[in-house]
């Protein structure tokens, strides 16, 4: 792979969990480890470097040996201020964005975004599974940096919104449980800990 393929990987827990009571989701257990353990373990072997989006708890964050970034804007902004962070920080001219909350992402899921992304010229792939649209999981190009800075600045927050107004690729993966989004406390008790999606 060479440099002009090279992908970087922000994993947002930089949220403020209120479905969760206000917990930090990202460090919240599943099956002894917390959420951003298992993300982190399905996302790492497929990119060239992977950051964390947080704003708070960050020694915790940063003991899982990646570098955490906060975001620049005030008040939690929402996952695209953690991307836009994470774009400026980012070493590799490809970004791969994931939240903290999706424990069992398909180990196929940089190459086939990637695969698509090239395919069609796009700005931004994002993963499509079970008729549904997961924009938090998406590759988007790092020069998309200044784009994002404008939508942000006229005060739009809504990832939808923004990819909608970029050339993007919608990639469908068979398993809608590999998005499964732990967003509740009754959904982190009943999410299974065993098996590959």
């Amino acid at each position: 792979m060479d440099n002009r393929t090279k992908i970087t990987a922000v994993v947002l827990a930089g949220g403020r969990a209120q479905r969760m009571g206000g917990r930090d989701k990202g460090l919240l257990p599943l099956g002894g480890r917390p959420l951003i353990a298992w993300v982190l373990e399905r996302v790492a072997p497929q990119v060239d470097q992977v950051m964390v989006s947080a704003n708070r708890n960050l020694e915790q964050y940063a003991a899982f040996g990646h570098p955490v970034v906060s975001d620049a804007i005030e008040g939690y902004a929402g996952p695209l201020a953690g991307l836009h962070r994470a774009m400026g920080q980012a070493v590799h001219p490809l970004v791969l964005c994931v939240p903290c909350d999706t424990p069992f992402l398909p180990r196929d899921l940089v190459r086939r975004l990637h695969a698509a992304l090239d395919a069609a010229g796009a700005e931004i792939a994002v993963a499509e599974a079970g008729g549904a649209t997961h924009p938090a999981v998406c590759l988007c190009r790092r020069d998309l940096a200044a784009n994002l800075g404008g939508f942000l600045a006229r005060g739009s927050r809504r990832m939808g919104k923004w990819q909608g107004g970029l050339k993007r690729v919608g990639v469908t993966f068979d398993d809608p449980r590999a998005f499964v989004n732990i967003n509740r406390p009754e959904e982190l008790a009943q999410a299974p800990v065993q098996g590959d999606c």
